[in-house]
């Protein structure tokens, strides 16, 4: 079994005191490991905001991950063994971060993504899920601005709906893909997807239960 380092981060304290943001990134963890013969030698745990120029600087666990990482990968080829994290936005939501990260000359591989993912491939895929959070952000950011001019107040119920709205619209814009895929299993589409590299809403890999939400959306859900 080739070495390997586990990094698990949440972004503030309530999160690390529920326990459940961590323990699913391990398990997560975990169960990949399992699958592709990696040992998880250390286990590196942050409670930290991924944001900002300086996030690694305030992140020293995720520096000492990727130190012991090199230490592990010494006299090898790689000259280092993997990071393993669980989710993308979990070593960043910033594509510049991660592409700081890249010259590191540490791999990281992304349980969500497969092993697979080269360090470009996990720029793009960070670069892409970076343009979709911000054009979502943008767009709230001006309907609360034009609701607000015309003197109204939006709730969270005003927000989920513009939020569903969102969905809708990438909804609209997978139709001619999701089609001719009509009839398959969620859990088949999802697989097509994947291989298609079409990019899921969070980022990462299709899972069957997104599939079945996105056919509902489109009316394609069987009766």
């Amino acid at each position: 079994m080739g070495p390997a380092v586990a990094y698990i981060r949440v972004s503030n304290p309530k999160q690390a005191r529920s326990g459940l943001g961590l323990e699913a990134q391990q398990a997560a963890i975990k169960a990949f490991c399992t699958h592709h013969g990696y040992k998880v030698e250390a286990e590196y745990r942050e409670v930290e905001t991924g944001r900002g120029a300086d996030a690694l600087e305030r992140r020293p666990e995720l520096a000492a991950a990727m130190k012991f990482a090199r230490k592990l990968g010494k006299g090898s080829k790689a000259r280092a063994a993997p990071v393993i994290i669980a989710k993308l936005d979990r070593l960043s939501r910033d594509v510049h971060f991660i592409s700081g990260l890249m010259v590191q000359r540490v791999p990281f591989i992304v349980t969500e993504l497969g092993p697979d993912v080269d360090p470009f491939m996990l720029h793009i895929h960070a670069a892409v899920a970076e343009k979709e959070r911000n054009r979502i952000a943008q767009r709230t950011k001006e309907a609360l601005a034009a609701a607000k001019a015309r003197g109204q107040q939006l709730g969270n119920s005003d927000i989920g709906r513009l939020r569903k709205a969102e969905a809708q619209e990438r909804a609209a814009n997978l139709r001619a893909v999701i089609e001719p895929l009509r009839g398959l299993s969620a859990n088949r589409i999802s697989a097509v997807l994947n291989d298609r590299k079409v990019a899921a809403p969070r980022g990462g890999k299709w899972q069957a239960t997104q599939v079945i939400r996105l056919l509902d959306r489109l009316d394609l859900a069987p009766a």
